[in-house]
């Protein structure tokens, strides 16, 4: 039975999941990472806190499946969505960011929305 990889980057933690192909869960792991919040109504964190749960939760996981399993033969991925992550001009794979990620539920842009509506 093959097995599969899910992997989720969420606003708390990273969480991942192995599974066989009828859904049933093999091995997991969650790896959380702080939330910044530099001014009331901002909240921000730092990609490569996410970076290095995943590569924790991930290795925990795969360390986890059952003796026996078959080997992964997919990988998903799913995360927290409208974030801002600022990379120079010219980035490549190992460039760090500029700057924390501004995310999905930062509040610093609420005077520009009210506006637009």
């Amino acid at each position: 039975m093959p097995t599969f990889l899910g992997i989720d980057i969420g606003t708390s933690s990273t969480k991942v999941i192995v599974a066989g192909d009828d859904g049933a869960v093999l091995a997991s792991a969650t790896r959380p990472y702080p939330l910044h919040t530099p001014r009331a109504g901002w909240s921000e964190q730092d990609p490569e806190d996410w970076w290095r749960a995943t590569l924790e939760a991930v290795r925990e996981a795969v360390g986890l499946m059952p003796k026996g399993t078959a080997p992964i033969a997919g990988v998903g991925m799913s995360g927290q969505m409208h974030g801002l992550v600022l990379l120079p001009k010219g980035a490549g794979p190992q460039t760090p960011a500029l700057r924390n990620a501004i995310l999905w539920n930062d509040q610093r842009t609420a005077p520009q929305c009210e506006a637009i509506h």
